[in-house]
């Protein structure tokens, strides 16, 4: 596209090609995936042929040739759930010999199992331990990945189309410098979180009547009354956007924690508005990931390495 000299002259677009991660074509548009198995496809049908065109029917061998080299064909071709069909079969040959029912194994446990269980002469079959990546979170937000660490700022979105040109084109370039500024991993995560619109009718509804002037009681009583309505009818989502820092190398015990703060004081040049989720926020946030439609209530457990006291009730 040509250049503009006036930020004034229109907004800026960029064509980006739907095919950028398509891998490349090498010969007769097929991929080097697709010759690698083509040619064992290929080379497997002419060794049977030679050492077995002497013994056997050779319609038999055609016939043969004709169905694996189709399977071939489609394996090398095909595509499942927008995946190669030969990396969608491993995928389930893997799935298919992996443990399903797992279990959190404990820091100094080998295999997840305990001593006194007889593994050799057990019918029940034994849940494998459960390896997660993430050690510990601390009440800082800092998520413990063995020997690094992470933190998860929570930002909201930015509509370019209700905005200038110019500053359309400035937030561009804001958001194109904090790129360019990065030194280690980012994700950026955009999720769609359904709402739980039925407890805000219910809370609307018991304040309700602690408002100071009638009318105002009123239009909070009718407020909770289509907040409840409209969770009965439809199934409303916010979007939520996450973005995962990781340590790149720096010394320090909250060195993801300074990273995601330095993040989000970035964002907010682009008028974004940016928080680094603390260990309650960042639990929530994983446990949402883990299960959107039923996220965990986070304030019932306590952190690792806190001391959990109770009430002592007088004899």
């Amino acid at each position: 596209m040509s250049p503009k000299y006036d930020e004034t002259d229109g907004p800026y677009r960029a064509r980006i090609p739907a095919d950028v991660d398509a891998p490349d074509k090498i010969l007769y548009g097929f991929t080097f995936r697709q010759m690698a198995i083509l040619a064992v496809a290929g080379t497997g049908l002419y060794l049977g042929w030679q050492a077995l065109h002497t013994v056997a029917p050779v319609p038999v061998l055609l016939a043969a040739a004709v169905i694996i080299g189709g399977a071939a064909l489609g394996l090398a071709v095909g595509r499942r759930d927008g995946l190669p069909l030969d990396v969608w079969l491993l995928g389930a040959i893997c799935h298919t010999r992996a443990p399903h029912s797992l279990a959190a194994a404990g820091a100094g446990s080998g295999d997840g199992v305990p001593d006194w269980v007889d593994v050799g002469h057990t019918r029940i079959t034994l849940p494998a331990p459960l390896r997660l990546p993430a050690d510990a979170i601390d009440d800082d937000g800092q998520i413990r990945l063995g020997g690094t660490a992470s933190a998860i700022v929570a930002a909201t979105s930015v509509n370019l189309g209700l905005r200038s040109p110019g500053e359309q084109h400035t937030t561009v370039e804001a958001f194109g410098r904090w790129l360019n500024s990065l030194n280690a991993p980012v994700q950026i995560t955009v999720s769609a979180q359904p709402v739980d619109l039925a407890s805000h009718a219910t809370a609307l509804a018991e304040r309700a009547d602690d408002l100071p002037h009638p009318a105002l009681a009123a239009a909070c009583a009718d407020h909770a009354r289509f907040l409840a309505e409209l969770a009965a009818r439809r199934d409303p989502l916010r979007r939520q956007v996450l973005i995962t820092c990781r340590t790149g190398g720096e010394a320090g015990e909250h060195a993801a924690r300074r990273r995601a703060d330095d993040v989000a004081r970035a964002l907010g040049a682009l008028g974004v508005t940016a928080r680094v989720l603390d260990g309650a926020g960042a639990t929530s946030a994983l446990a949402a990931a883990a299960d959107p439609y039923r996220p965990a209530r986070h304030g019932g457990l306590a952190a690792p390495g806190h001391t959990i006291t109770g009430r002592t009730h007088p004899s």
